[in-house]
């Protein structure tokens, strides 16, 4: 199993704990450093994921809590809970055109006042044919992956700078504790095109937030 690195660190030095806590304490306080180190690997965890050949994909594991518009674009956010991996991946194929941190608040990241929690937008240049591999229509055009921090979440991780090319499913960053990832679409994916509603359960790199169909099947 891989593991965020930040979690190995803090893991070993609860690991490392254990057998001082033993001798000084009890050894009911060293297994209690022990199985502290075990849930912080657990909670750091980075399994391994396979991406669909095409579509925008899930930026986090998680449930669907926020689906809206905002203007002429769609807002799709995944709440991540404590035990929800919180490896954050590339939504599409493209280039980080920009990366911002926006200094906020620490809501809970499911409630509506999330909306002004810190923050990290990274925006994304797409290359993709087609949000579904089919003709076009992503191409060219920015979605934005927002990473916002939560009740309990200090630190949010991007692992992208300017210029970074990634591939749909890659590895883009980590928050740690509970928070959100959104997905904001270009205006040319509408509703219609949702693969999800609010209450689905996601998981990063692999569930297909939104596919847009080709003219070719429109007019089938």
């Amino acid at each position: 199993m891989r593991f965020v690195p930040d979690g190995r660190r803090y893991a070993g030095l609860l690991f490392a704990a254990a057998p001082v806590a033993t001798v000084l304490a009890t050894p009911i306080a060293g297994l209690a450093f022990v199985l502290a180190g075990a849930a912080t690997l657990h909670f750091f965890r980075d399994p391994p994921r396979s991406p669909p050949p095409s579509g925008v994909v899930s930026p986090a594991d998680g449930r669907v809590s926020v689906v809206r518009e905002e203007g002429d674009r769609l807002r799709v956010g995944v709440f991540m809970n404590v035990t929800d991996v919180h490896v954050n991946r590339a939504p599409v194929s493209g280039t980080v055109r920009e990366v911002e941190h926006v200094p906020g608040a620490h809501r809970p990241a499911f409630s509506k006042d999330s909306d002004k929690n810190e923050r990290v937008h990274i925006r994304l240049d797409t290359t993709e044919t087609g949000a579904a591999g089919d003709s076009g229509s992503l191409d060219g055009t920015e979605i934005e992956l927002t990473q916002i921090a939560g009740a309990f979440a200090r630190r949010i991780h991007p692992w992208v700078d300017s210029g970074t090319e990634v591939e749909r499913g890659d590895r883009v960053g980590h928050i740690a504790f509970g928070s959100r990832a959104d997905v904001l679409f270009p205006p040319a994916v509408e509703r219609s095109d949702l693969r999800v509603s609010k209450g689905d359960t996601v998981r990063a790199g692999e569930s297909v937030l939104a596919a847009v169909e080709s003219a070719t099947d429109e007019t089938a």
